[in-house]
């Protein structure tokens, strides 16, 4: 019995700390890192402020926790693109897909990610940036090669990526459920606009 409640209690904690992430991201899209304290992340949650500390250290770590998490779960599905045997005109759809699945599924996180990570401690900040590069590096070998092989334009492999990855970003401002498109037709769409700009 005593075991059973120490297992509920770690996932009670587990999950309070998920609760707290998720409401937190969409505070600091709405009122930005800033502009966010955490008394208003306690209200937010319906917890004592006091009793936030016991699941979080500080602002810092939410912020830290929810633009690593974005950017670690970018990496390792482009990792699991990169070692398919698709085509790269294929491989360049799924990453599309990866994008607007993301957006769509957590945008507040991915907002956060995107325009709060300039926030981050030195040291992380560093780190961060190190995962974009690496993202945006494996990104950009999959056009190259594609070019390479064939089966895109040859053009600037930079203006390709950046357009591509502003071209994505916009839906995070955009895109409601209430929206007179569906995700899917979403996805398919900016698929269709991406690609025939590269497609031979």
């Amino acid at each position: 019995m005593t075991q059973e409640l120490t297992i509920n209690k770690k996932i009670n904690k587990i999950n309070k700390k998920e609760l707290i992430l998720a409401e937190a991201a969409k505070l600091f899209k709405e009122k930005g890192f800033g502009g966010t304290s955490m008394r208003d992340l306690a209200e937010k949650v319906g917890m004592e402020a006091a009793s936030m500390y016991n699941h979080i250290k500080s602002k810092d770590e939410i912020l830290e926790l929810i633009c690593f998490k974005i950017a670690n779960q970018y990496i390792s599905q482009l990792q699991e693109i990169e070692n398919t045997n698709q085509s790269f005109q294929d491989k360049l759809r799924a990453i599309i897909g990866l994008h607007v699945q993301l957006i769509i599924e957590d945008s507040a996180s991915v907002s956060v990610a995107n325009n709060d990570w300039k926030y981050l401690s030195e040291e992380k900040k560093n780190q961060y940036k190190q995962i974009r590069k690496s993202y945006e590096k494996s990104f950009a070998n999959i056009i190259e090669q594609g070019m390479e092989n064939g089966e895109f334009k040859t053009m600037n492999v930079s203006v390709a990526l950046f357009t591509m990855l502003s071209s994505i970003r916009w839906i995070e401002l955009w895109y409601k459920p209430s929206r007179d498109i569906t995700p899917q037709e979403l996805e398919e769409d900016l698929k269709t606009l991406l690609m025939n700009g590269l497609n031979n």
